[in-house]
């Protein structure tokens, strides 16, 4: 999955930004990014971000889905696999991607 939201470029493509983070922040992130590293794990959480609030769909398919269980919505979301939009109160499914991420997925994607 991260292939679909996180574009493979070499570093030395990518533009210098420089950011402030609080000291207990980035030192949580090193913790969580292990050996990738968290300039690249922020560079994911960057890319999810836009993702989820552009309503760009993650293009995952159905053999990148481990398990599936049913779930009501909460708040409107969008399936990761069709992009079917999925309104508040309406029934879903929470997607285990091979990665280990929670996708909401409309019922009927699988």
């Amino acid at each position: 999955m991260s292939t679909a939201t996180t574009p493979r470029i070499p570093t030395t493509e990518m533009e210098v930004t420089s950011i402030r983070l609080e000291r207990e922040l980035k030192d949580r992130l090193k913790l969580l990014a292990g050996d990738q590293g968290y300039q690249a794990l922020v560079r994911e959480i960057l890319w999810s971000y836009v993702h989820r609030h552009s309503g760009d769909s993650l293009t995952l398919s159905p053999a990148d889905i481990q398990a599936s269980f049913p779930a009501t919505a909460h708040q409107a979301q969008r399936c990761a696999l069709t992009g079917q939009p999925i309104q508040p109160q309406d029934p879903m499914l929470l997607g285990w991607t091979t990665d280990g991420k929670l996708v909401a997925l409309s019922p009927s994607s699988l």
